[in-house]
This record gives C-alpha cells, structure tokens and sequence, in this order.
C-alpha cells in the first residue's frame, strides 16, 4: 500500500468526520459555479440580454463573499479535523513515520478531498444550471429562455479558485502540526479539563452591550440609521461573544447550584457536561449565532423589500390606472367609453371606480382657476367634499375619514413636506377668489396621505364641508373643474397587456395626465425578485456552513463521549436514558445560538421597518419560521448520524 491509497483510506476510515465538510464544499462549489456560469454567459456578456449586467454585477459580489466565506470555512474545518486526529499523527510518529511523512499524507488527504469536492460540485452546478438560467430568465422577463450553455471560464475560474483555496488551507493546517511532539499529541485528549470560571463583571459587560445595542435599534429611525447601524453591529457582537463564553457559563452554574433541577433525573450528568461543552465550544457557539443573525437579518430584508414593495406600491398609486381631466364633460386624455370598452375585451373586471369632483383653487403663486391651464391645475390646492373625500378614504386603510365644519378644512397631502409653500399648514387661514368670490378657509389638520398617484395631484386636498362646497361649487364653470378618475383592476398585478392598450388610446401630448400603477410595479417586482432570488442562494450556503460547523465541533469530541458513556453504561445508566442526554446536550448546543441569532433579527427587522416605513415583523417572522425548521432537519440529521455512531461501544 503506497502513500496515495493510504491517505485514501484514512478519508473513509474518518468518513463520519468529512461528510458534512465534504457536502457544504460540494455546495460551495456548485452555487460558485452556478453564478460563473452565468456572469460568463456569451449573452450575458455581450449585453443580449437586458437587465442581465446589473445583475451580474450582483453576482461577481456574491462570487467574492462566497470565496472569502468558504476560505475561513474550510480553514475552520480543518482545524477541527486536527483536533480530533492528533492522537492519530502521535500514533504514527511513535510507529516511525516522519513529520515530512505526515505532511505527506495530509496533503494527499486533501487533495483527494479537495478535487473529488470540486468535481462533484462542477458536476451538480451543470446539472441544475439549466434550471437557474430558466428562473432568471423569467425573472428578467426575457422572450427566449437563457440557452444552456458551460462556459470555459466559469469551468477553469470555478477548479482553479477551489483547488487553490483548498491547498492555501493545506499549508496552514502543516504549519499547523509542525511543532507538535509525539508525546503532546498523544496525550492531546486525555489533558484533563479545568472547571470552567466566569467573571461577574464581564457577564455585566455582556448584558450592558447587548441592552444597548437592542434599545438603539428598537428607536432607530430613517435620521438616525447612519449613526447607529456600525456601533448596534458592534455592541451586539462583543456583547454575543461574552454572552456564550461568560453568560452561558454563569447560568449552568447557577443550575447547578439549584439542587431540586440539578438532582431531577438524568439533568445531574446533562448539565454537568453542558457545563463544559458551552465552554469548550463558545467561539462556534459564538460564530453559529452572529451567522444565523446575519442570514435571518438579510434573507428577512430582502423578504421585506420583495413583499413590502406591493404595498408601498398600492399607497403610492392607490389605483391601477388613473387620470386627470381638466372639465366635467371633456375627455381629452382617454374617452371613457373606450376604456371600458378594451376592459371588457380583455375580460378584466373593475373592482373600484373612482370619479372626483374637485374644484382648484388659486393662490397668491398661480394664476388663477379661470385663466390656468391644466399644467397649472397642478401647482393649485384641489378642493373636494367632505362626502366625496369620505368616501373614497374607506378603501384605504392610511386615511381616516374628516369631519369639517363650515368656514374649516382639512388638508391631505401625498407628501409632509408638500404644504403648498406653507399656504396649507395647520392653524393658517386659506384664501383664495373664485370671480367675485372669495374663499376663506381656517385649517383645523394637516396629515398625509395619498387619494390618487401623487403625479396626477402632488399639491393636496382641501376638504371642505359638503354644503359650503356645493355652494362654491355652483359659482364655478363646469370646464374650470378638475376631474380625477380611477380604476382599481381585478388581479391587477397581471393586468399589464390590458393597460398597454389603454395607453395607445391616449394622445401623446396628454401622456402626462395618465398614470399606471402596473408598470412601475413590475419593474420594482423584477430588481426585489432578483435581489431575493440571488441573496437566498447565498443566505443558503451561509445556513449550511453554520450547521456543518456544529457538526464538525460534535463529532471532533466523539471520542471523549464515548469514553465517558461506556462509564455511565457500566454504573447501571441505560442507553434510553444517554440517548435522551444526547439529545437534550445537542439540541442546546444546535438551538441556543440560533435563538440568539433570532432575537438578535427581531431587532433589526425593528430597525428595517422603522427605516421603511413597512410592518417588517410579519415578514421576519415567516422567514424565522423556516429558518427554525431547516434548523431542526438539520438537528435531526446530525442527531441520528452522532447517536449512530455514539452507541457503537
């Protein structure tokens, strides 16, 4: 037997030990892959497609993050590989085999691993490229599918980036176990352990950094984010790193030190041990959790983004398409019996129609309503009814229904900056002239608020009480009026064909006074789509690695718990009783930094929608929900494969 099949053998003789780091790397390398297959696509390249360069640029982002994470994953990996086989090198020196011998092997050892991964990963990023490019494809609303195709590129970038970073990895994991002598590394697993201490003043520490850190992104609003965002992100990191190696090993103490719970069953033997493995394990702990905030914090957001976008969409046009005409009776952007008419053609049902009767009122900064053009319909205060204002603000769950007074009003408008150079404010008396009339109106309340797309009225409403508008209105031509119409369309988000058509029927120069909700929709839906579609490939690849690490930590300590249970075995323990602490031991282990990792996401969805204006927390508590269920196939994976091999005694 040469040395090549020696190193061979080892990879499967430790296979228990390599499967989670040899899948994660196989994912790795198959999402890389995926990515640079795309980014050197000769239609991507050569701009055939639209939309794709944007979303290449997103992706050669991602192709960085994806190499840097899996550089200090893999080095992770390795060292704990070597913790677990240092009894083994020890062995072999003992036997003769020189530390160039080891390094021998070692390096054979992961190159086997390193090219089987690569080639594995290559072969599964082919397989399901055609698929991604099929979803991009209808992401960016191609006509013809992305073809397939394997860029040479992509190839030799993905083999040559991947087997270069496994042999980087090689060279530290050498440097490694250069100094190491025999008899250390014999005696590696059997040192015995410390009794693990605490700080009460780094555990006051911790609680302080964290209490902070929460209360400063639980009142984080749109002024403040810039200032808050990098000292939240440090005193929630510093005060998650002594929350698990200080924190945790003050609670389990205090556990102990509460004999009816420590003394109840088996919890004597579990807390004992959990003692020692929070402390033995506190930098994963540590790591596992900021990662499960970071996937939680940015799979949540773009979730956000991409749902939140529909509904700040429906605030910003609160109707499918709508319309100004200047006059009761003219129609000169669309005529409305052709409009209906391409609706029923189309098969399109009308959920809401809006007609609003409005009469503009002239300030001291425009002409007035008589001598204005419909252009300057748009720099005048709209006055509408009470009734009218009333009843359209019903359907909307941002406007409350007003009650004015005669010689009162009450101003909305789109924007809470937008008062009309102050001729609108709260407390101000309005004034305007309609022929020999003059107009008088006190403000009572000034909120915001969006009736109609802001591009076909971005002054504002006066809503004034019925019968003194009716009485204005009597002393105003029918064609001095300004009229908004809207029409909220059934399934309207695949309405785009049918408002296509609506439009031709409008002439160019009257372009302006049509609005569609659709349109800008889908353009916001394309950019949320992708950036969701690309940031969970990569949020998903940082889940895995996560779970992988506990993995690794577990199965580097089997052998010391396989030790300790034959002992348990031998003084009457049963093995239903050391499956049961098994499983309680891994599942604190697995568990407990994800649910730091989820209050650590809770904040910052508080942040996000503090900063969007959006209920963020009913998104982030989907995107928790199956995070925490990946989490427990995960748990229940690794579970089974440890207690399978735990119980081989």
């Amino acid at each position: 037997m040469n040395f090549r099949q020696f190193a061979v053998k080892n990879v499967r003789g430790n296979w228990h030990q390599y499967r989670a780091f040899f899948l994660s790397s196989v994912f790795s390398v198959m999402i890389f892959f995926i990515y640079a297959a795309f980014i050197f696509h000769p239609d991507v390249i050569n701009g055939h497609i639209q939309g794709a360069s944007g979303v290449r640029m997103g992706m050669l982002a991602c192709e960085y993050i994806i190499m840097i994470f899996s550089f200090f994953f893999v080095l992770y990996s390795n060292s704990a590989f070597l913790k677990s086989r240092k009894k083994e090198f020890g062995l072999l020196s003992l036997f003769g085999m020189t530390t160039r011998q080891i390094y021998k092997m070692v390096v054979y050892e992961n190159i086997f691993i390193s090219v089987i991964a690569i080639a594995v990963g290559i072969g599964f990023g082919a397989l399901f490229s055609k698929l991604f490019f099929m979803a991009m494809s209808e992401l960016l609303q191609v006509g013809n599918p992305i073809s397939f195709y394997l860029a040479p590129k992509a190839l030799i970038t993905t083999a040559a980036g991947f087997f270069l970073l496994f042999q980087m990895i090689t060279l530290v994991t050498l440097f490694q176990i250069r100094n190491s002598q025999i008899i250390d590394l014999i005696r590696a697993a059997k040192k015995p352990k410390t009794p693990p201490a605490f700080s009460i003043w780094l555990v006051l520490l911790s609680v302080i950094c964290l209490g902070t850190g929460y209360t400063m992104a639980y009142f984080t609003t749109v002024r403040t984010v810039l200032f808050f965002v990098l000292p939240v992100i440090f005193l929630v990191t510093l005060g998650t790193y002594f929350l698990f190696t200080q924190c945790s090993v003050a609670i389990f103490h205090r556990l102990q030190r509460t004999l009816p719970i420590y003394y109840n069953r088996t919890n004597l033997i579990t807390i004992s041990q959990l003692v020692f493995k929070m402390k033995d394990n506190a930098r994963v702990l540590f790591i596992v959790a900021i990662l499960s905030a970071v996937i939680l914090s940015a799979s949540g957001t773009f979730y956000v983004i991409y749902q939140g976008n529909k509904g700040k969409m429906v605030e910003a046009f609160p109707h499918t398409v709508a319309f100004a005409e200047k006059g009761a009776n003219v129609h000169r952007v669309i005529d409305l019996d052709k409009l209906n008419g391409v609706l029923q053609q189309d098969g399109v049902r009308i959920e809401h129609e809006m007609k609003l009767l409005t009469v503009p009122l002239s300030t001291s900064t425009v002409p007035s309503a008589a001598s204005a053009t419909i252009d300057d319909y748009r720099n005048m205060p709209l006055l509408v009814s009470e009734d009218a204002f009333n009843r359209e603000a019903a359907r909307y769950g941002n406007l409350k229904a007003v009650n004015v007074e005669r010689g009162h009003a009450v101003t909305v408008t789109p924007n809470p900056l937008n008062d009309v150079k102050n001729h609108m404010s709260q407390g101000d008396t309005f004034v305007s002239r309609m022929g020999d009339q003059q107009i008088k109106l006190l403000v009572d309340e000034h909120y915001e608020g969006n009736l109609v797309s802001s591009t076909l009225n971005y002054t504002g409403f006066l809503v004034a009480d019925q019968a003194e508008f009716e009485e204005i209105l009597r002393n105003v031509p029918a064609n001095d009026t300004y009229i908004l119409y809207g029409y909220e369309l059934h399934n309207w988000e695949n309405a785009g064909p049918t408002v296509n058509k609506i439009e031709q029927l409008i002439p160019k120069e009257q372009q302006s006074y049509f609005v569609s909700r659709v349109e800008s929709y889908l353009e916001l839906k394309q950019v949320s789509s992708l950036t969701l579609f690309i940031g969970l490939f990569v949020s998903f690849l940082f889940f895995v690695a996560s779970g992988s690490m506990i993995y690794f930590r577990l199965f580097t300590e089997l052998q010391e718990d396989q030790a300790l249970y034959k002992s348990l075995i031998r003084i009457g323990v049963s093995i239903k009783e050391i499956t049961r602490i098994t499983t309680l031991q891994i599942g604190m282990i697995f568990f407990i930094p994800c649910l730091v990792g989820v209050v650590h996401a809770l904040f910052a969805f508080r942040a996000l929608g503090n900063v969007l204006s959006i209920n963020s927390m009913l998104y982030g508590f989907v995107v928790i929900a199956i995070y925490i269920m990946m989490q427990g196939v995960y748990f229940f994976i690794t579970r089974r494969q440890y207690l399978k091999h735990l119980t081989r005694l």
